[in-house]
């Protein structure tokens, strides 16, 4: 169960304000849309995502277990921190 809470609350962290929860509530204060089709289309989609994630996380573990793979992501988001950082100051 730690695991799971784990999993849970970092991924919920992770989503909370990004594009994927703001494009829901715009879709969701349309008048004309029913809350209960977006949220399970939202819903839905979000699980597809996941299982996606979750099928390329382990053909990764199976293909790419000798690599460092925490190394790896992690100096690619610092990467991705410091070409966002440049590109701030370049503007």
């Amino acid at each position: 169960m730690s695991a799971f809470l784990t999993v849970f609350i970092t991924v919920f962290l992770a989503e909370l304000g990004d594009k994927t929860q703001l494009a829901t509530m715009l879709f969701a204060s349309d008048g004309s849309q029913s809350k209960a089709l977006v949220f399970a289309a939202a819903a839905t989609a979000l699980v597809a995502s996941s299982a996606l994630a979750v099928l390329l996380g382990a053909a990764a573990d199976k293909y790419l277990a000798m690599l460092p793979l925490k190394l790896l992501a992690g100096l690619g988001f610092i990467v991705i921190g410091v070409l966002l950082v440049a590109e701030h100051i370049r503007a």
